[in-house]
């Protein structure tokens, strides 16, 4: 994986040949999926211990993985740099817009659509949709060549929003919007502690963390020695930490998926077109309120994505785990992991294509993420 981003306006150097880690990368994304569905499907208990390993409403395994997975890219921000962004008002407006208002609408019109007759379901995926990305959206926008100090800040401004609107969203989607327009209602206790138990795991750790050791390093080192010497050497451990929440998320519900297949299949539709829509969606957005690739590319991922560990542990504790609002929450990221990776490529192509001439485009003879995808090269 790459590091820290270039100036704005400068061209990315590439390297002629890409690690073995990265050229195979949608592969071993695949093999943890069917690495994880296989163990919970065929270890009788597995998905039991693993689900009791937690601390409240965290799952500890998965908080591991996704701490392991999020310090290396948070490590490589320049926070320096976070200012700038924060000042760029288009850049602000256009992602609260898509991922407050447009994703919450676009999910529960998708789930009303698709899933009239299965109400826990579609309740399940509503909550999804109301659960905004804070993890893996930076390891997404990191392969496609995305500011890496746009997300940082996009993903801060969405966890405060998580712990303020999370519940107001939920009674209104749930309670007052299908009430005016005459459908069931559904009745949800939405925990406050549960979603900032969340963000301040998922994110707050591995932030803290990153900025201390940028800023340390720094100090210590210089600039040159911590993003030539330092990154490339904890720069891997970011494809590990997301290998393994990919195996341990469909470990915890291999049985359940693989035992409803239809079930699966019927919930994987709603979630594919969220994914795809809402992505193209907000790269439309952003070009056409005249932000570059990078920072359209950025808001794109970051407006996709969701928080399925949010969703998951909302719809355990308010409705149970067994529940099929549980399994709805669950198969999200079943569907996300490959569709975002393909989004990858999509969004590479598609910087050729809508911003040509723009110089944060990632070159031709970049690999997986357009620029030094040799894991853990820190240069774009």
């Amino acid at each position: 994986m790459s590091a820290t981003m270039a100036p704005e306006g400068t061209r990315p150097r590439v390297m002629n040949e890409m690690s073995f880690l990265d050229r195979w990368l949608p592969a071993w994304i695949l093999l943890a999926m069917v690495a994880g569905l296989g163990l919970g499907r065929f270890i009788p208990g597995l998905n039991t211990a693993l689900e009791a390993v937690r601390i409240g409403e965290v799952s500890l395994p998965i908080a591991i993985g996704l701490l392991v997975m999020m310090y290396p890219v948070l490590a490589k921000v320049r926070y320096d740099e976070t200012r700038r962004v924060a000042g760029d008002r288009r850049l602000m407006a256009t992602s609260l817009v898509l991922n407050w208002l447009v994703g919450p609408a676009l999910m529960f019109a998708l789930a009303w659509m698709l899933l009239p007759d299965l109400p826990e379901y579609r309740t399940g995926l509503i909550i999804v949709g109301l659960a905004r990305c804070i993890a893996m959206v930076l390891i997404w926008n990191d392969l496609a060549c995305g500011d890496r100090e746009s997300a940082a800040v996009l993903v801060a401004i969405n966890s405060i929003f998580q712990v303020l609107a999370f519940g107001g969203l939920g009674w209104f989607y749930l309670q007052i919007l299908p009430s005016w327009l005459g459908l069931p209602t559904t009745s949800a206790d939405f925990s406050v502690w549960s979603i900032i138990l969340s963000v301040l795991v998922f994110l707050g750790i591995p932030l803290v963390a990153g900025f201390l050791t940028r800023t340390v390093g720094e100090r210590a080192k210089g600039r040159q020695w911590y993003e030539e010497r330092f990154l490339p050497q904890i720069g891997p451990w970011a494809l590990y930490g997301l290998l393994f929440t990919i195996v341990v998320l469909f470990a915890l519900q291999g049985e359940a998926i693989t035992t409803q297949p239809w079930v699966v299949a019927r919930i994987a539709v709603p979630l594919l077109a969220y994914f795809v829509v809402m992505f193209g969606i907000s790269l439309l957005a952003s070009k056409m309120v005249g932000l570059n690739y990078a920072k359209s590319t950025t808001v794109a991922f970051t407006a996709a994505g969701n928080n399925f560990e949010l969703a998951i542990a909302v719809a355990i504790g308010t409705f149970g785990v067994t529940s099929g609002q549980a399994l709805a929450g669950a198969v999200g990221p079943l569907i996300e992991v490959p569709v975002l990776v393909a989004l990858v490529y999509a969004s590479l192509w598609a910087g050729r294509t809508l911003f040509p001439g723009d110089p944060t485009v990632p070159s031709r003879a970049s690999g997986v993420d357009g620029r030094h995808v040799q894991t853990g090269d820190p240069s774009r």
